[in-house]
């Protein structure tokens, strides 16, 4: 199974603001320019993670981009189901497949793709932000300037 870009993006996001310290906030700026990403393909990422509550940007002076402590916490197997979202690895409807009623192949394939997001459900944001992967994100940016 491969991810989508947007996927990618968006959980490279959270793994950099995973390792931010407490006082320390990013705004979506240097969130794309730590990821090397334009602006605003990171913006649309960090939009959808706000939506599912992984994220909170706050306003004014100060403001910035966090992790929520259900971001910090989640399942990455069920931030991955979010973000790819139901879609089967195949579909068999456009056009519609001759072999629909009699196929082994959809079947196998949906406990594929179920067995690839097994493997992350017990993995954490934070399981992947550990050493020697946190030092590395931090690397990548250095603390905002205000």
């Amino acid at each position: 199974m491969r991810l989508t870009k947007f996927t990618d993006l968006a959980l490279r996001s959270v793994m950099r603001l995973a390792v931010c310290g407490d006082d320390e906030v990013l705004t979506t700026r240097e969130v794309a320019e730590a990821m090397d990403v334009r602006q605003t393909h990171a913006a649309k990422a960090i939009t959808r993670l706000q939506h599912l509550g992984v994220v909170e940007a706050r306003r004014g002076r100060g403001g910035g981009l966090a992790l929520t402590g259900l971001g910090r916490h989640a399942s990455v197997g069920w931030l991955v189901r979010q973000l790819e979202g139901e879609s089967e690895v195949v579909s068999c409807e456009d056009p519609p497949c001759p072999l629909r009623g009699a196929c082994r192949l959809r079947r196998a394939l949906h406990d594929a793709q179920e067995a690839f997001y097994s493997t992350l459900d017990p993995l954490t944001v934070a399981d992947l932000v550990t050493s020697p992967t946190g030092p590395v994100l931090l690397s990548l940016s250095g603390p905002p300037q205000r």
